[in-house]
């Protein structure tokens, strides 16, 4: 599949910038975009590709590019999904713990302190300790999610529900997630991999929901190697 673009998705709480390792590790046949702030993701998407294309996302971008898989198969040649969003999934039942702090987040409107809170469920992990991430992966989270906080809102119009039909997606398919992650993203990846028919499922020990900042050289390696894999 090494001559397929690569064209990586960014997380809601991150913008393209999430994926600077692993773009250099691909190299030329790698595009990443900022999305616009509301409008059909899947149409934005499809307005970037102007060929069969692998697509690398994570959380909200893994959510379009199971979309994009289902509405335009012709148009997709592989997925990497990280920690994927599935339109259409059952709503989740939080533990108590995390309950807690989503409480919190929905009840703070100083931004600072907002994206703090967002770094620690986000980044951290929701039932790990806070600070767990530090340095640079950290600082360009912070700088990320805050810039994204103090913008409107994005919007996604797109109304596909995935969920039930992932049976339809026939592409070659690498799921990866984190055992620091919410409990029922990680339920979902796994529900992705048993569902997909080419699915194959990667679990990262002591990693939560952003992985290409938390473990940036092996997410990178791990896209590469699923991209220069033959072509069945």
């Amino acid at each position: 599949m090494t001559d397929a673009p690569v064209v990586f998705l960014h997380a809601a709480v991150c913008d393209s910038r999430m994926w600077q390792a692993q773009i250099t590790a691909v190299g030329d046949r790698a595009v990443a975009y900022d999305r616009r702030g509301s409008g059909s993701a899947v149409a934005e998407l499809m307005d970037m590709v102007a060929e069969p294309a692998i697509l690398v996302g994570c959380s909200a971008g893994g959510r379009i590019a199971l979309d994009a898989a289902v509405l335009h198969p012709a148009r997709v040649r592989g997925l990497v999904l990280i920690a994927p969003t599935i339109s259409g999934a059952p709503d989740p039942v939080h533990p108590p713990a995390i309950a807690a702090l989503l409480a919190l987040q929905q009840a703070t409107v100083d931004l600072d302190r907002l994206n703090a809170i967002k770094a620690r469920l986000w980044l951290d992990g929701p039932l790990a300790p806070e600070g767990r991430v530090g340095g640079d992966a950290r600082r360009l989270f912070l700088e990320m999610n805050g810039r994204i906080l103090r913008t409107a809102p994005a919007v996604n119009t797109d109304t596909v529900s995935c969920y039930a039909r992932l049976h339809e997606i026939r592409v070659p398919t690498l799921v990866i997630w984190g055992d620091l992650d919410f409990p029922h993203i990680q339920d979902r990846a796994r529900h992705v991999v048993d569902a997909i028919p080419q699915a194959v499922g990667h679990e990262l020990p002591g990693t939560a929901h952003l992985p290409s900042l938390e473990r940036p050289g092996e997410i990178a390696a791990l896209i590469d190697g699923f991209v220069k894999r033959p072509a069945a």
